[in-house]
C-alpha cells in the first residue's frame, strides 16, 4: 500500500515532452535541426496569463523538481520543500514549469538521444550548449506554454546563472529574477574542479572516447568518482566534520585500502548513486556549460554594461558556508545591478551547509523566498 502523500505535496506528476522542428543554432556554431524538451508543471496558469514561473535547475538536476512520479515513490522532485501548495513557491498561487536543459539525459535531447535520420545515438557528437542555448530553447517552450512573460525565473547555482541570462537576452519576458547561490562567473579554482571531474571520465578505460553506449558500457569509475570530487565542493568543512569526524567504521584502523572512514563511505555512496542516474557525456557537457558562462565577457569584463538592458526587480540570495559559489561573488552581481538602478534585494543567509544549502529547507532562506513571492504575486 502506497504512503499518502503530504498534503502541501503537489502529488503525482507526470513528465510532458515537447518536440521542436524549428532549427536551434547554437553558440557553438552548430545547428540542432530538431529537439524535443521533457518538462513538468506545477499549478495552472491563470486567465491573465502572469502568475507563471520558471525554474532552472542546476548541473545534475532535471525537470523533475516537486511531487512525485510514482505512488510507491518515496523520493520526491529535487526542489520539493520549496515548490508546492502553501510553499514558498506556493502552486495555488503560481503556475510553474520546470524543464531539462538541452544536453540532458532525463528526457531531453542530449548525447543519449538518437540522431535525426540514424539509428545512432549522439553520444560524443552532441554539440557543446551554453547557458545562452538554454534560454533560447526555453523562450520556445514558454511560447508553447502561452507564458508571453514570466512572473519569475528562479534557480541555484548554474540555474541562478540561467536566470542571469534570461533578463539579459529577454529583458522585457522577465519580472522578477531569484538568483540563489550563483556567480557573474567560474572562478579559476571551480573551473580547476571540472576539469579534474572530467579527465576522471575520460580516463575511464571503459569511456571509449564518449563511444561507451555502443561498446554496452558505461564509464562507471569515472563518474563516481566525477560525482565524489564534486559532492566534497558542494558541503562545508563544518558540515562534513559535524556530521562524520573521523569517525571509523569498525571503530578501529584496519591498516588497508577499504573503507574505513564514515566520509568515505557517504562518498562511495554519492558516486554510486550518481552513476545509476546519470549520463557521463552529460556531465561532461553541463560542466562545460558552467565553465563557459561569463555575460560580462562581451563588454569587456563590465558586468555592470552586461547587465545595462535588463529591467527585472531581483532577489539575490547567497549563503554564508557557500565556497564554491561564495557570498563575495553574490555581491558582485548585487553591485553591477546597483549600478543600473535596478531594483534589487540581497540577503546572506546564515548557514553551516554549505554550497547545498539552496537546496533544502533552511527557515530563514524559506522565510526570505515566501515574502518575495508574496511580494511577486501583488507586483503589475
Amino acid at each position: 500500500m502506497p504512503e499518502p502523500k503530504p498534503a502541501d505535496s503537489v502529488g503525482l506528476v507526470v513528465p510532458q515532452f515537447r518536440h521542436f522542428d524549428e532549427p536551434l543554432a547554437l553558440d557553438c556554431g552548430v545547428t540542432l535541426p530538431a529537439y524535443d524538451l521533457c518538462y513538468e508543471t506545477y499549478g495552472a496558469l491563470n486567465a491573465a496569463g502572469d502568475n507563471a514561473v520558471l525554474v532552472c535547475h542546476a548541473l545534475s538536476g532535471d525537470a523533475h523538481a516537486a511531487g512525485y512520479h510514482e505512488e510507491d515513490s518515496r523520493k520526491p522532485g529535487w526542489w520539493d520543500n520549496c515548490i508546492g501548495p502553501g510553499k514558498p513557491l506556493d502552486t495555488n498561487r503560481f503556475f510553474v514549469v520546470c524543464a531539462n536543459n538541452l544536453g540532458g539525459c532525463n528526457g531531453s535531447t542530449g548525447p543519449l538521444a538518437v540522431k535525426p535520420h540514424s539509428e545512432k545515438r549522439y553520444g560524443p557528437d552532441f554539440p557543446i550548449v551554453t547557458v545562452r542555448d538554454w534560454v533560447r530553447s526555453q523562450v520556445r517552450l514558454a511560447d508553447v506554454l502561452g507564458v508571453k512573460q514570466w512572473a519569475a525565473v528562479m534557480g541555484g547555482s548554474l540555474g541562478g546563472m540561467q536566470v542571469l541570462q534570461w533578463t539579459i537576452d529577454f529583458p522585457d519576458r522577465v519580472r522578477h529574477a531569484v538568483v540563489i547561490a550563483a556567480a557573474p562567473r567560474l572562478s579559476t579554482q571551480n573551473i580547476a574542479f571540472n576539469e579534474v571531474a572530467r579527465q576522471a571520465i575520460r580516463s575511464d578505460p571503459e569511456f571509449h572516447d564518449g563511444h561507451y553506449v555502443e561498446h554496452g558500457v558505461m564509464p562507471e569509475r569515472g563518474l563516481r568518482l566525477a560525482r565524489m570530487v564534486g559532492h566534497i565542493t558542494y558541503l562545508s568543512d563544518d558540515v562534513l566534520h559535524a556530521k562524520f569526524g573521523r569517525e571509523l567504521r569498525d571503530g578501529k584502523i584496519n591498516f588497508n585500502f577499504g573503507v574505513e572512514f564514515q566520509i568515505e563511505s557517504y562518498l562511495r555512496y554519492q558516486g554510486e548513486s550518481f552513476v545509476n542516474r546519470f549520463d557521463a557525456n552529460t556531465y561532461l557537457l553541463m560542466t562545460k556549460s558552467l565553465d563557459y558562462f561569463d555575460p560580462a565577457a562581451e563588454y569587456g569584463d563590465d558586468l555592470t554594461r552586461a547587465l545595462a538592458s535588463c529591467q527585472a526587480s531581483y532577489l539575490v540570495i547567497s549563503f554564508s558556508s557557500d565556497w564554491r559559489f561564495s557570498p563575495k561573488r553574490s555581491r558582485e552581481i548585487v553591485r553591477a545591478l546597483l549600478d543600473n538602478d535596478l531594483d534589487v534585494s540581497y540577503v546572506d543567509i546564515e548557514s553551516e551547509l554549505g554550497h547545498d544549502s539552496f537546496l533544502l529547507p533552511i527557515a530563514q532562506y524559506h522565510e526570505v523566498l515566501r515574502a518575495y513571492f508574496d511580494r511577486v504575486r501583488t507586483s503589475p
